[in-house]
């Protein structure tokens, strides 16, 4: 039901609802009005920080173009890893522009490894979702030759939290942070979004977080309350789901933040996100 605070599901009425409106429901740029001049001061933060801090950057974990990963190890080698997936719908960004989220949990001795992954419409989702775990593959071999063999945290934001969901069971994940995700495909088929896409029946089943089987590990999922609605439900079904299962994991609605302001909670050391993912590992 909706309320002031709770608006609807758009998707309960996604039939009758036009092509504009269905577009709407997940266009988080419109919906934030200053997201143009957050993502700019992102992308700014983020090459000043990729070229001050020591890192192995631009370390290819596959044979495609942006198959590559930043690294940017803590002093100490056993010390926890954040690997973050950057958002974009699967079809924007890249790992360089989200590399001022480092400077949150570094402060607090973490290391941290933000891969890169193929777009669409270049290759399938599938691809996408079969990158993450090739990334993780080349961390668990390799991760130790570059001074990183802690547990790891597997966060993302956006498409990248959708991607942590899926990853989740990665052996080398100890556990997870969603924040902002989509976790039900469905609906994105129906909008301009599936143009770079073209999800297919067989990706909204075998790709949806919201459609498969738990994973039992620890999986933290976050969203701001200011976002869009249909990204704050899925936020909530996906974590109602994993709780019926049995699937550990909390519940974490971020006061007041939007789909961009949230970062800022992983970027500052003192930052909300940043304190959930330290306590994944205690």
């Amino acid at each position: 039901m909706a309320t002031k605070d709770r608006p609807s599901d758009p998707r309960l009425n996604w039939a009758a609802l036009s092509q504009a409106e269905r577009d709407a429901a997940y266009d988080n740029n419109a919906a934030v009005k200053n997201s143009a001049a957050l993502i700019a001061e992102r992308n700014q933060m983020s090459e000043t920080l990729r070229a001050s801090r020591k890192s192995f950057l631009d370390v290819p974990y596959g044979d495609r173009e942006r198959t590559k990963v930043d690294l940017y190890p803590a002093a100490d080698k056993t010390a926890p890893c954040l690997v973050f997936l950057h958002g974009g719908y699967w079809q924007r960004n890249s790992r360089e522009v989200f590399a001022m989220l480092v400077e949150g949990v570094a402060a607090h001795g973490w290391s941290v490894a933000i891969p890169g992954y193929s777009l669409a419409p270049d290759v399938s989702l599938t691809d996408i979702v079969a990158e993450i775990s090739q990334s993780l593959d080349w961390l668990a071999k390799n991760g130790e030759a570059h001074d990183i063999s802690g547990p790891v945290v597997l966060s993302g934001w956006s498409a990248g939290a959708h991607l942590v969901a899926m990853a989740l069971d990665h052996p080398r994940v100890a556990a997870g942070l969603a924040i902002s995700g989509v976790y039900d495909l469905g609906p994105i088929r129906d909008t301009g979004l599936n143009n770079a896409l073209k999800l297919t029946s067989a990706e909204v089943a075998a790709l949806s977080p919201l459609r498969l089987p738990a994973v039992h590990k620890r999986l933290d999922i976050a969203y701001g309350t200011a976002e869009l609605p249909a990204l704050v439900f899925d936020s909530i079904k996906l974590h109602e789901m994993r709780i019926a299962a049995g699937g550990p994991g909390k519940l974490f609605p971020i006061e007041g933040a939007d789909h961009f302001s949230i970062l800022a909670e992983l970027r500052r050391p003192d930052g909300a996100l940043v304190d959930i993912a330290r306590k994944l590992v205690l």
